[in-house]
């Protein structure tokens, strides 16, 4: 039997020559060259982290905070490239956790029999 990690490895690099991911880079690169397009892109990702960090923490998102999340939210899902961006982002999220269903189901089969 082949070693675990080589099959990890294998996988690592099938998921990158997928079609999905070939798309999530092309999509991603065609955001970082254009420079008003990676500013908003940045804006909205530096949003993301600083409320993800805050509920991590425990420390309340304000009303005001919300508003602006919706706003820089609203204005990329308009911004043809950055929304195309997203949308291939969410097809990679799918394959991961297709592939994440795949690998755990010895477990789920294991743990779900004890029941």
């Amino acid at each position: 039997m082949s070693n675990i990690y080589d099959s990890a490895h294998a996988l690592e690099k099938a998921i990158q020559e997928s079609e999905e991911f070939q798309d999530l880079k092309s999509a991603y690169d065609t955001v970082m060259n254009d420079a008003t397009s990676k500013q908003m892109f940045d804006n909205f990702r530096n949003t993301q982290l600083e409320l993800q960090q805050k509920q991590m923490q425990g420390i309340e998102i304000t009303e005001e905070e919300i508003e602006k999340a919706k706003q820089v939210v609203e204005l990329v899902q308009q911004h043809e490239t950055i929304s195309k961006l997203m949308e291939q982002e969410q097809r990679v999220n799918v394959l991961i956790n297709d592939i994440s269903r795949i690998i755990t189901k010895p477990l789920e089969e294991l743990y779900g029999a004890q029941q």
